[in-house]
């Protein structure tokens, strides 16, 4: 079996007592999308720019093809570099600063002339050749700043927060182009970001970085429905966190509300035992609200309507508890109820198989 394309193994950095990163290990196969998800300040920058030869870790090591990476000069390891700020050369024109890297490199002005081309084509901009930076949105500033990046076939693309100074709009459209481009190339990319959303649209796998550690890797599928952590659950996608108390070991199947309701749970924490509270984690979309009590008065809970919100192709729905915890549903707006109003007395159930239970 050959080894992943890049290693990354147990990297740890520290910052006089502060520590950055610590024991970050986490292998990319040739040609994936790999992003680092995680709030600001979470190492996934620190991590980007050791592998990028930006910062010299405290301890550990990055393989690229199975070679040591770390001992080689950051301008020797030709890897492609982009930035939250463009970087282009504003006295340079579209097409000179795609050719920078490839004059530096000293290749043949005919082969120059061609990857430039080739490139401009790529990011779809080959009629803005001879336009200079200013000229540009944002937007398509970027593309350029891509294009240069990949211009001398890297082996791997460092990407760190590219879309964050672009509105939303614009933001969508160049992660399309992102897509498109990551497929037609081939590149191997670790991209930074803490934009789940942005995360869940590129990538082939996604990193969640929490406090200089890596607590879960895995398609954003996996991400989303099997959470290995409260912090993973809270931070991919929207969650509700309901206090129950264990009713049994962690392989048992019940736990109990703070109104002494029994819940069924599809499993829980192992560090959980009887006795122990506990934080039931429901997705808005995985839990159904209806006007009338179900026929079996133990199935469901009853809550309150406090707020209803049409957004669409959605209804949200802000409800509380007998506890008084306000807690948020999600359904497509064609399955509201006549029944469920402001101020109204409603029900809430959802699949066993959705609920799992965190420490609290």
């Amino acid at each position: 079996m050959s080894s992943p394309f890049l290693q990354i193994q147990r990297l740890r950095k520290t910052y006089d007592q502060v520590v950055a990163i610590d024991q970050v290990s986490l292998d990319i196969e040739k040609g994936e999308f790999m992003t680092f998800l995680g709030p600001s300040g979470s190492g996934k920058s620190t991590t980007l720019y050791i592998v990028a030869g930006f910062q010299s870790p405290t301890d550990g090591r990055v393989l690229l093809d199975g070679k040591p990476l770390l001992s080689v000069a950051p301008n020797r390891r030709n890897i492609g570099m982009v930035f939250q700020r463009y970087t282009l050369f504003p006295h340079l024109t579209v097409g000179e600063n795609v050719a920078f890297p490839l004059r530096v490199r000293r290749l043949p002005d005919a082969k120059v002339r061609a990857k430039v081309d080739e490139m401009l084509k790529l990011v779809h901009l080959a009629d803005c050749r001879d336009r200079m930076p200013e000229q540009l949105s944002g937007g398509m500033q970027q593309r350029v700043a891509i294009a240069r990046a990949l211009a001398y076939d890297p082996p791997v693309l460092l990407m760190d927060e590219p879309l964050s100074a672009l509105d939303k709009k614009l933001r969508e459209e160049l992660q399309s182009e992102l897509r498109r481009i990551h497929q037609q190339t081939g590149v191997t990319i670790l991209y930074v970001t803490h934009d789940q959303e942005e995360a869940l649209r590129l990538s082939d796998r996604i990193a969640v970085f929490n406090k200089g550690r890596i607590e879960q890797v895995g398609t954003g599928e996996d991400l989303y429905r099997k959470p290995a952590s409260r912090f993973v659950a809270s931070f991919i996608g929207n969650s509700n966190f309901l206090p129950v108390t264990l009713a049994g070991g962690h392989a048992d199947s019940h736990a109990v509300f703070p109104n002494g309701k029994p819940v069924p749970i599809a499993g829980c924490d192992r560090a959980l035992n009887a006795g122990d509270g506990g934080a039931l984690m429901l997705r808005p979309e995985q839990i159904r609200i209806r006007a009338q009590a179900p026929h079996v008065a133990d199935d469901g809970l009853p809550v309150v309507v406090r707020d209803i919100t049409y957004l669409g192709d959605t209804m949200h729905y802000s409800v509380a508890t007998p506890w008084q915890q306000e807690i948020a549903v999600r359904t497509a707006a064609g399955t509201h109820e006549a029944g469920l109003a402001v101020g109204a007395g409603a029900w809430l159930d959802w699949d066993r198989s959705n609920a799992q239970v965190f420490p609290a």
